[in-house]
């Protein structure tokens, strides 16, 4: 029975220990040069450049640069305001905006209330912003006032990407003609 007790604890012990340098190991490597000090302000505003070029891609259907922000792989997603519209991989975002761009026409997009934040090694981002999006679809105006958009950037070979976007409409919101 001694033995068994020992055996049992002596498994537990190398689990545990397994269990140990494992979480080193991936806190050490959660950043990649832990001794690179972050200029936080300067990557606060490239996010910043990053959500106004969002805009300003959106309101001028500039597709070459809704390239550059978006980050090209098989893992992003997009949620949009459809209860369907769930878009997975790059391929399938770049269909449902090049989709959009040929549906509407008129675009202006006003933000605020943005929040950013900054993950400690200053490879990761989150933020929230909410948004006023006017357009014409079909020859008629329109318009859906506090949408909420949020997503996650990461730092890509220098450049901050989306990996994942969010936009919602709060329930009750007015969508005007």
């Amino acid at each position: 029975m001694q033995t068994i007790i020992k055996t049992n604890k002596n498994k537990l012990m190398k689990k545990f220990v397994s269990l140990f340098l494992i979480s080193v190991v991936l806190i050490i490597s959660s950043c990649s040069d832990q001794n690179a000090k972050v200029d936080r302000p300067a990557e606060i505003i490239a996010i910043e450049n990053v959500l106004e070029s969002y805009v300003l891609a959106n309101e001028n259907q500039d597709f070459t640069l809704i390239e550059k922000i978006w980050a090209p792989n098989s893992d992003i997603i997009l949620y949009g305001t459809d209860s369907d519209e769930r878009l997975m991989g790059w391929d399938n975002i770049r269909d449902a905006i090049k989709l959009q761009f040929s549906s509407i026409e008129e675009t202006y997009i006003s933000a605020s209330d943005q929040f950013i934040k900054l993950n400690e090694c200053g490879n990761t981002a989150w933020f929230a912003e909410t948004l006023n999006y006017n357009f014409v679809h079909q020859g008629e105006a329109r318009s859906y006032t506090g949408l909420r958009f949020t997503g996650v950037l990461m730092k890509i070979d220098g450049q901050w990407r989306f990996v994942q976007l969010h936009l919602s409409i709060p329930a009750g919101v007015n969508i005007g003609k």
